[in-house]
């Protein structure tokens, strides 16, 4: 059954404060974390967080770092992970069902962009598990669609699988998270006959702002895309 209001218990509040923390200190303790671009976050009000996502690494960095605590959109197999699923419980995410259209953390998202809060996911909705970036899904434009809001495009480099050996044998490996300015997707006409096009090619929008903040190797299938290939002639 799909809530109609969205609400953070008190509950789930302190477990975000305690839980952040924590995981900024593991992080500053294990590697070094570089972040740039906090000025373009927003001070308040609801916005999506769109993050490359390579390893398991990347949403709690993100998470951890944010200036406040945002809402998460995650795998659903997270949920039954042991010892992941229950970081995902007290964090309280919401879990999406992988390679299927699931209508319920869509209508859930909105709801918590409608209610003032900050919502962060990967559009490519899946860990690549290398640099490259990978296509995007559509969904993300979709949410905008429904309910426009900024998109701040974010770029993770270092969080690659082997960042915990590295980390655990002293290596220390440097981590970085470049922040980009809000990006304002252009809105898509429902009188439209190429909707669906229209939609993924606002998502693809996306991902090149996120492809413009990572080096050359991370840009994958958007290494060549049109603000790509801009910024870099610069």
């Amino acid at each position: 059954m799909i809530e109609t209001t969205y609400s953070v218990p008190l509950y789930t509040q302190a477990a975000r404060s305690t839980l952040r923390p924590i995981f900024r200190a593991i992080f500053h303790l294990i590697s070094h974390v570089i972040i740039t671009g906090k000025e373009n976050v927003p001070r308040q009000g609801p916005y999506l967080v769109a993050i490359n996502h390579v390893s398991l690494y990347d949403p709690p960095l993100a998470v951890a770092f944010w200036p406040t605590a945002p809402e998460v959109l995650g795998a659903e197999d997270v949920w039954h992970r042991p010892g992941q699923n229950i970081l995902a419980i007290l964090y309280r995410g919401i879990p999406v069902r992988r390679g299927e259209y699931d209508r319920q953390p869509l209508e859930r998202m909105l709801q918590a962009l409608r209610s003032g809060f900050p919502v962060l996911l990967a559009p490519e909705g899946h860990r690549s598990h290398r640099p490259g970036l990978n296509k995007a899904q559509s969904g993300i434009a979709y949410l905008v669609e429904k309910y426009p809001v900024d998109v701040i495009p974010v770029g993770i480099v270092g969080t690659t699988d082997d960042f915990w050996q590295q980390a655990i044998h002293g290596e220390r490996p440097r981590v970085f998270m470049h922040i980009g300015v809000p990006l304002h997707l252009p809105p898509i006409d429902d009188s439209n006959n190429n909707h669906r096009a229209a939609r993924q090619q606002n998502a693809d929008l996306v991902m090149a702002r996120i492809a413009a903040l990572l080096p050359p190797e991370y840009r994958g299938v958007y290494a060549n895309h049109p603000f790509v290939t801009s910024q870099a002639s610069r």
